[in-house]
């Protein structure tokens, strides 16, 4: 039985032990109508169906077996079950069960295009308000997601004005230890890309780490960045990345002049004001103060100002973004 009041972190363990115990075993056809497939990518395939006996419209999610452990296809289903009560987040029907050969869940249609699709310089911040909801809530549980992503936040409508985030795949319980990177390297946090050598081999001297909201914070902050400019910020936050290196050597500055021929020229877009933001402790690559991301949401309400600013802080591991441009004031901290 499962206990009310349990922390988040046990609750997930006892979803998961709760499914294993009961989860059916049936093929895909006795119980769905197959129209076609709607997804595909290293987990397997999303195919969309209707219910044979109810005709609701589903989006079923289908994982090998053979690729995929039975404990990872349990995490994903109940961490998703668990989050699927936020408006920002993709529902779930409370349907898993087993194939011969597949691990199978139910999620709700989400009949669009991702926000990769979307991209245009400029357009769609004030869709990253919905991701911060999204993230604030998964963060709130314990939860961190780890693949934020454009590909991962869906938009319902043609206007673009529903969005859902999506893919919990590679979501852990925060503080979980891990050795091997997994994500997209754009997005990867330095902490990240450092446990991985260029050829994606583990470093045998890295140490575990942690599993922590920072890293979505960081991934959130190279979406926003792509929402703005239309491409990435750098291919990876390593060293060896000359994009990533002329930021990291940026902000390491100890001494900010604020000099045009100072900064990279991917940022110099972003630099036409920078009032309040004169002192130098928020500009550098450091552990700093961390602020939720409610406050940066509700904050973000009572601001209208022609020239404004991204500030993206992380808690853990040394990271700080500032992103200026002329249409919105975001400032989001975790």
């Amino acid at each position: 039985m499962i206990e009310l009041g349990l922390p988040d972190g046990n609750l997930i363990d006892e979803l998961m032990e709760l499914t294993a115990q009961s989860i059916n075993h049936l093929e895909i056809q006795e119980r769905f109508n197959v129209i076609k497939e709607i997804g595909r990518g290293k987990y397997g395939k999303v195919l969309l169906v209707t219910h044979r006996f109810k005709g609701t419209p589903m989006a079923l999610k289908v994982m090998p077996k053979a690729s995929t452990k039975l404990q990872g296809f349990l995490r994903e289903y109940c961490i998703s079950l668990h989050l699927s009560c936020h408006p920002c987040i993709v529902g779930l029907f409370g349907i898993a069960f087993q194939s011969k050969e597949h691990y199978c869940f139910a999620q709700e249609l989400v009949i669009g295009r991702d926000l990769f699709a979307v991209i245009q310089p400029k357009v769609g911040v004030l869709h990253c308000m919905y991701v911060a909801s999204a993230l604030e809530f998964i963060h709130s549980h314990g939860l961190v997601h780890r693949d934020i992503k454009p590909e991962n936040i869906l938009l319902l409508d043609s206007h673009c004005q529903q969005v859902k985030l999506a893919d919990f795949g590679l979501a852990q319980k925060r503080g979980t230890m891990i050795r091997f990177i997994t994500g997209t390297l754009p997005y990867m946090a330095p902490e990240l890309c450092g446990m991985a050598l260029l050829d994606g081999q583990k470093e045998a001297t890295a140490p575990p780490l942690s599993v922590e909201p920072s890293l979505d914070t960081w991934a959130f902050g190279v979406v926003i960045f792509c929402i703005l400019t239309g491409y990435f910020p750098w291919d990876r936050c390593m060293d060896s990345d000359d994009f990533y290196q002329e930021f990291a050597d940026w902000w390491r500055m100890e001494q900010r002049s604020y000099a045009e021929q100072d900064i990279p020229p991917l940022w110099k877009k972003f630099t036409p004001e920078r009032t309040g933001l004169s002192d130098p402790s928020l500009l550098a690559l450091q552990i700093v103060s961390a602020r939720r991301v409610q406050e940066a949401r509700d904050f973000y309400r009572e601001i209208n100002s022609k020239y404004s600013v991204i500030l993206l802080v992380r808690k853990k591991h040394s990271c700080l973004i500032i992103l200026y441009f002329s249409w919105y004031f975001f400032f989001i901290t975790l």
